[in-house]
């Protein structure tokens, strides 16, 4: 049974609020993995680090360096959901 919001639109509003539903899923994708990205390489290693109570070793240098790499991915990711998003027609 068709929807009547979209049912009762002209074609080129149809096509436009599917283009849009495609952005914001696609955005929201990129949004979620920037936030794993961030969670699990950026914040995890330095929380296991952290609670780990044995003084930095010569390794942590790697993982702080890793997990800075995953902040700065995680960004890049969050700004690629927004520029999606900048997609959306009126």
């Amino acid at each position: 049974m068709p929807d009547s919001e979209t049912s009762s639109k002209p074609p080129d509003a149809r096509r436009a609020l599917i283009r849009n539903e495609r952005a914001k899923l696609s955005a929201t994708y990129v949004n979620g993995l920037a936030i794993a990205t961030f969670a699990v390489g950026g914040l995890a290693p330095l929380i296991a680090l952290l609670s780990a109570g044995t003084p930095a070793s010569a390794g942590a240098g790697l993982i702080y360096g890793l997990a800075g790499f995953c902040w700065i991915i995680s960004g890049a990711l969050h700004l690629l959901a927004r520029g999606i998003l900048r997609e959306l027609t009126p």
